[in-house]
């Protein structure tokens, strides 16, 4: 399966455009969370992304609550958070939100280490985890050098050894691409990023 993935659109219009143009090509569209900012623009960043008729699955970021991303996602688009889904033979479980917690304020949707090590325990395989925070100390790097990732999702990737696990949220490590186990990882940003996924 072709996957485009990408993560922390935070309303680039012309990122936007360019996710749109190439899903054309894809067999499936991950998004790894905040597609707006600060919960302010979420009905206009789908709006972005409507042009997108592949099969859609979104997490939220901590820019945005679950409840808004499902509320504002178009119809036919699958969200996902601390819940997992089968698309053409290919398990996913998705987890929104900071993990942990982040310093950024009361907009930001968050979860501690234990709330999401609760949510992670509802999955018992999968081929794709997407989750919003990073595994920690993999693509978790920030501009000064701080490993910022989640325990909970690190315990979880080692636990569930998917074929992927994609994530966001770390602006400074966009890019990164590592593996941890059998687990091919992927810091996505808002690029499009291409991923063969066996089913």
């Amino acid at each position: 399966m072709k996957v485009l993935a990408f993560s922390d659109l935070h309303m680039a219009r012309n990122r936007a455009a360019d996710l749109v143009s190439a899903s054309a090509e894809a067999d499936l569209v991950i998004g790894a969370g905040d597609y707006c900012n600060s919960r302010q623009g979420l009905d206009e960043a789908m709006q972005m992304l409507s042009g997108i008729s592949t099969p859609l699955v979104l997490i939220p970021g901590n820019a945005e609550s679950a409840e808004e991303l499902g509320n504002a996602a178009p119809n036919g688009v699958h969200v996902l958070h601390g819940s997992g889904m089968t698309i053409d033979g290919l398990r996913l479980f998705g987890l929104g939100y900071g993990v942990p917690p982040t310093p950024f304020g009361d907009w930001s949707c968050d979860l501690t280490e234990g709330e999401a090590t609760e949510m992670l325990d509802r999955c018992e395989t999968a081929d794709v985890l997407i989750v919003h925070s990073p595994p920690k100390g993999y693509g978790d790097q920030t501009s000064q050098g701080l490993s910022v990732g989640s325990t909970a999702i690190r315990d979880a990737v080692e636990r569930l050894q998917p074929g992927f696990a994609f994530f966001g949220h770390v602006h400074e490590s966009w890019g990164y691409r590592g593996s941890l186990g059998r687990t091919h990882l992927a810091n996505l940003g808002p690029m499009p990023s291409w991923f063969e996924v066996d089913t």
